[in-house]
């Protein structure tokens, strides 16, 4: 009897390609949109620079190119540069900044936070002018989180960066740290018309040359602040942005500062702002343990040896001309002979007596402090009664 089973049949061979096709169509469209994205960079970027160079901000990349194919962006941008314009008050001659390579990084699934990554060393010079200073790191780093929107979060990092002056081919030290990081984010509650931002900026191991001698010796720093009377984030010049924010009576909350160096510790906090005339306003309540570390640093025992000059009784009391203290010390030399010789080299403890007179008796972190206001009056710095510094107008 003949075998009457049918044959089996047979499936369509097509079907077996339908996902490896689907996956090459998936493919395709993912490479013409990354292509289609790489190619927005640079229109963005050039409408970005376009807006800024409004504000006297020009940015500069002698050569950019997109790369991370397929699941990132990569623009790398060589030999780049910004030229900065009335960025200061007073100032309206151009500064030029130039940096290696920049190269910035996005993510495709995650196209709102910005990388970047700067190679060292950075130039500063004027127009037309050969590099005056040098910077330099081993590492620097940075990140913005939010864009295209408003940025939520933007941090910079910066590891071994120093900054030296550069004289033809003589470069000066002025200024390094083995570690800085400024980090900045919109405070909760901030509005669009109304931001308020909160930054932390952290320095270890800082210090700075040719400024004076108790800031050439290394230092730990930590300040928290938050801004307020921001109208938006529209590029502008930075004297009219601060000039705004006086307007708008915007004022910087130093919520907590702290700085060591050595056994030296000094915490403070207080509320700095802006008169009509661009200088600053407010004052900070200081904690210091250690401050008889610092007198020494000072020079104010050589200062009184050589003879005080008019200018730095200016600075320092002003009113107090520089024959009052001639006739001081030769009227102490006729009462008792050597007695202005005695008062000049302990003017160290003389000094030491009279800040620990100021404000009162505090702790800070175990040690005996001394508790007193800085004040800032028209750009002037204050240390009780004493006048320490100037600091000049920003708009």
């Amino acid at each position: 009897m003949p075998d009457m089973t049918p044959a089996p049949r047979r499936r369509p061979l097509w079907r077996l390609f339908i996902m490896p096709a689907l996956l090459v169509v998936a493919a395709a469209a993912w490479t013409a949109f990354w292509f289609y994205a790489a190619s927005e960079v640079g229109v963005r970027a050039d409408a970005w620079a376009a807006q800024e160079a409004k504000s006297g901000r020009v940015y500069q990349c002698g050569k950019r190119s997109v790369a991370g194919y397929p699941f990132r962006l990569e623009v790398r941008c060589d030999d780049a540069s910004v030229s900065l314009v009335s960025q200061t008050a007073g100032a309206q001659a151009p500064f030029t900044a130039r940096l290696g390579e920049i190269m910035v990084i996005a993510q495709i699934y995650q196209p709102k936070l910005l990388i970047a990554e700067f190679k060292a060393p950075a130039t500063l010079s004027d127009r037309g002018q050969p590099p005056s200073m040098k910077v330099n790191w081993t590492s620097g780093r940075s990140s913005v989180s939010g864009l295209p929107d408003i940025p939520q979060r933007a941090s910079i990092v910066f590891d071994n960066p120093s900054i030296d002056r550069v004289n033809g081919p003589v470069e000066t030290p002025l200024a390094k740290a083995n570690h800085t990081e400024l980090h900045g984010r919109l405070a909760d509650g901030s509005t669009r018309d109304q931001p308020v931002i909160e930054s932390v900026l952290q320095i270890s191991g800082g210090n700075v040359q040719e400024l004076h001698p108790v800031l050439a010796r290394p230092f730990d720093a930590d300040i928290q602040t938050k801004l307020t009377g921001l109208k938006n984030f529209s590029p502008k010049p930075w004297p009219e942005r601060f000039r705004e924010l006086q307007a708008a009576g915007g004022h910087v909350e130093i919520v907590r500062s702290r700085i060591q160096q050595g056994d030296l510790i000094s915490v403070a906090a207080g509320t700095l702002s802006l008169n009509a005339q661009g200088r600053i306003e407010g004052e900070l309540q200081m904690t210091v343990a250690g401050i008889e570390k610092v007198i020494p640093l000072l020079g104010i025992e050589k200062m009184l040896e050589e003879g005080v000059p008019q200018a730095t009784l200016d600075r320092v009391a002003p009113g107090v001309r520089t024959q009052d203290l001639n006739n001081l010390f030769g009227a102490l030399d006729k009462a008792i002979p050597g007695l202005g010789k005695v008062v000049k080299q302990n003017a160290n403890a003389g000094v030491t007596a009279g800040i620990n007179a100021l404000g009162k008796e505090a702790e800070l972190e175990g040690k005996k402090a001394r508790a007193f206001p800085m004040r800032f009056v028209d750009g002037t710095v204050f240390l009780g009664p004493i006048k320490v510094g100037q600091v000049p107008p920003l708009f």
